[in-house]
């Protein structure tokens, strides 16, 4: 990767074929086409969105190549590697890169809490197995873990290719703390959609969302309107967006942003159990956001 990673980083779902028992690569690289026509800077499949969770090994394997094929070296490709061991996070790293992926993004996944020793240990081994950058994607809603800004500096500090972090908590504050700490040198990326305005303006390289799926334009044209510091074209665009932005988190990417996709004429099936689809309520109310959030 020759340039550091900046702007919309959109994050695809996982298609599955009726049934559920198959990923849909068809479907996915219809999605991948339009994120990057819409105008997405980078596509990073296998996140929360991408129910990298609920996959296979040859599923994840799958939609990495279907996702790096469609991608076709346009924008960079950030492939979520997370997994609940070490040894298996370092295989799906290792197979991101052989693929072509130009990032790896690494969520620490713990049945028990990682001391911060742990945490290191298990970044400096996945960063020993693989070349290409890290993004360390920090989330413990999803996680249960919560890396410190003081850790994710030291490891920036002292592991080559830990290069990126996705702060997640929604708390404006780590981002400051993690500028502040690195000197401005570590770019940190916003992955808390409500946050997403008060991220950019502190300086946030990039933001990392679900949202294009739906909304592709609002999106960058709120990104545009940060980067031309026209703050009050960005405050109303940001206004319009937040029912949106605000819905999805709530009622879980997976659900929301498949409903929202099927409500727009795309049917990508339906989320993996033991997630749920959105229900009838959720589903009209998704409609009405939708309705008041132009294309």
């Amino acid at each position: 990767m020759n340039e550091p990673i900046a702007g919309i980083i959109a994050y695809p779902v996982t298609p599955f074929t009726p049934g559920g028992d198959k990923v849909d690569t068809a479907k996915l690289a219809q999605l991948v086409e339009q994120l990057i026509d819409t105008g997405a800077h980078a596509i990073a499949p296998l996140g929360s969105t991408g129910e990298s969770a609920y996959l296979t090994e040859e599923e994840f394997d799958t939609v990495v190549d279907a996702t790096v094929a469609a991608v076709d070296s346009r924008v960079p490709v950030v492939v979520g590697a997370s997994d609940l061991t070490t040894a298996n996070t370092i295989r799906r790293a290792k197979y991101a890169q052989q693929a072509g992926a130009d990032a790896a993004m690494i969520l620490p996944i713990s049945y028990w809490k990682l001391t911060e020793r742990e945490i290191v240990q298990h970044y400096t081994a996945v960063a020993a197995a693989i070349d290409i950058p890290i993004m360390v994607y920090n989330n413990p809603a999803t996680s249960g873990i919560d890396i410190s800004p003081e850790v994710l500096v030291q490891m920036f500090n002292d592991i080559d290719n830990v290069q990126m972090v996705k702060e997640s908590t929604g708390d404006l504050s780590r981002m400051r703390r993690i500028k502040a700490l690195s000197g401005g040198a570590l770019p940190f990326y916003n992955g808390s959609n409500p946050l997403v305005l008060d991220a950019l303006r502190e300086g946030a390289s990039g933001w990392c969302t679900a949202a294009p799926n739906l909304r592709p334009q609002r999106c960058l044209d709120l990104y545009d309107a940060v980067r031309a510091d026209d703050i009050d074209r960005a405050q109303s665009i940001y206004d319009n967006l937040a029912p949106l932005l605000r819905f999805i988190v709530a009622g879980g990417l997976p659900a929301t942003i498949k409903a929202g996709l099927d409500l727009l004429g795309s049917d990508v099936g339906e989320p993996r159990a033991p997630l749920l689809p959105l229900d009838a309520a959720g589903r009209d109310e998704l409609t009405a956001i939708l309705a008041a959030v132009p294309q």
